[in-house]
């Protein structure tokens, strides 16, 4: 990819004589190598969903079935809590040293802690150090993650043509479905196919140990990308040393994009996490639902949403990506009860019906996100702004979901709670959505245009 040299006196804004022409092979392998990163997270966070009813008899045994879900969704939340210190590192240091190395980083820590779960024996053969290396193991996740969304939304972000840059991002959240339906789909097989001494005895192993050979996948991929143009083109600004940025700049320098984006991760990742890793358990938890069958209508709504997924970011091209979360907001607030009733008629086609129209409505966010994020900062502070934004929000909001409502449902007796919890989030993203700006088709701030042919960059540099 060619870029122009950025001036120390230019403007946020790039002048138009500074054009990014980008590289269509370099583009596609940028994309598959985060979005693949991303399917791994996603594949285990999926993996830990769907079998947290075995998890929790394997490693929390106790006489109340209840109790052993809160257990686990626990130390799935666990993992959560620590990713702001990981965004807090790993963030910075990708504004630093670049956000290819930190992405390799964060790739073999991810690998690591997945790999690591399917090792640990059982709290019938060690007692409680069982739960306290699944703690730890979570508690290396969750560190490692908080550098990935981040990292990888901002580098396929500074890489693709800024007419297209919703489209190539939508496959991050490709990635993020793949995995899931990796990981759901290989415990459906399992589930049907073992007997449930044998998941218990040894076959939830297999999905985390499947993490180690797709990390080195990932690594390999990951180590043959160049630099983003337009972390280079900090680097010649800094001329011979690294850009350095103090957190304050951050943060302080930073606190109105860093509350939009805070609201849009909160609506985007309870709904999500609300839909894929919450629900499966609902439906067996709460209605007694056979959880083959309920994995399936799962599985089958992500596959829909997989299909629609490219479509959609390319339709934030060309409406924009407010319109398509707010779309996605208001469609929340309106559905989420009607849809969680449907659901719990209980009939397969109920179900499926009711899961299908949240899995379109959340579709809104997983097209826009990875786009619509990265915009919100300048290219100086963009991986340890959205890192540091993203990461608090979805602790606080996203992945304490599951926990959550686990405990309000038990608390207050009230099986509609996820659909409250949905609609409170719609809220809160619609005023986000309110306050943001459009950012499809312009140039990320900070970084020179960006665009496809050479025609159309000496077009932006005459002024055409």
């Amino acid at each position: 990819m060619s870029s122009a040299t950025l001036s120390p006196a230019a403007p946020e804004s790039a002048r138009p004589s500074e054009v990014t022409v980008t590289d269509p092979a370099m583009v596609k392998r940028a994309v598959k190598a985060a979005a693949l990163g991303n399917a791994m997270e996603w594949f285990d966070f999926g993996v830990y969903s769907y079998i947290a009813v075995t998890l929790g008899k394997v490693f929390f045994p106790s006489g109340n079935p209840t109790a052993q879900l809160l257990s686990t969704f626990g130390a799935f939340a666990a993992a959560f809590l620590v990713r702001p210190l990981g965004g807090l590192v790993f963030g910075p240091l990708g504004d630093r040293i670049g956000r290819q190395k930190v992405l390799a980083l964060t790739m073999i820590m991810m690998a690591a802690g997945t790999f690591a779960i399917g090792l640990i024996p059982s709290h019938a053969s060690i007692g409680l150090w069982a739960p306290a290396l699944l703690l730890l193991a979570r508690l290396v996740q969750g560190f490692s993650t908080g550098g990935e969304y981040a990292g990888a939304s901002t580098f396929i972000a500074e890489y693709a043509p800024d007419k297209k840059r919703g489209f190539f991002g939508s496959w991050l959240e490709f990635g993020t479905l793949a995995g899931y339906i990796g990981g759901a789909g290989l415990v459906t097989l399992m589930t049907a196919l073992l007997s449930t001494d044998d998941l218990l005895s040894w076959g939830w192993r297999i999905p985390f140990l499947i993490a180690g050979p797709m990390g080195l996948i990932g690594l390999y991929l990951r180590m043959r990308l160049e630099e983003t143009p337009a972390f280079a083109a900090e680097l010649d600004k800094a001329e011979e040393a690294r850009p350095k940025v103090k957190l304050r700049e951050m943060v302080v320098g930073q606190w109105r994009a860093l509350l939009l984006c805070v609201g849009l991760v909160l609506v985007f990742n309870v709904t999500d996490y609300m839909l894929l890793s919450y629900m499966p358990s609902y439906l067996t938890s709460e209605l007694n639902y056979d959880s083959t069958h309920g994995l399936l209508v799962v599985l089958g709504v992500m596959a829909l949403m997989m299909v629609i997924q490219p479509f959609a970011g390319r339709l934030t091209d060309r409406v924009g990506r407010r319109p398509v979360i707010a779309f996605g907001c208001a469609g929340f607030l309106l559905l989420s009860v009607p849809a969680l009733l449907l659901i719990r008629q209980g009939s397969l086609l109920a179900i499926a019906l009711g899961m299908g129209a949240l899995g379109l409505l959340l579709v809104c966010f997983t097209a826009s996100m990875p786009s619509a994020l990265p915009a919100l900062f300048p290219t100086r502070v963009r991986y340890g702004s959205l890192s540091i934004g993203f990461n608090i929000s979805v602790s606080i909001f996203g992945g304490t979901t599951p926990l959550v409502v686990t405990a309000l449902i038990g608390a207050t007796g009230d099986v509609m709670m996820p659909a409250y919890y949905m609609m409170a989030a719609a809220v809160v993203g619609g005023v986000a959505v309110w306050f943001m700006t459009e950012s499809a088709r312009r140039p990320l701030p900070g970084s020179a245009p960006a665009v496809e042919t050479e025609a159309e960059a000496r077009a932006l540099r005459s002024g055409a």
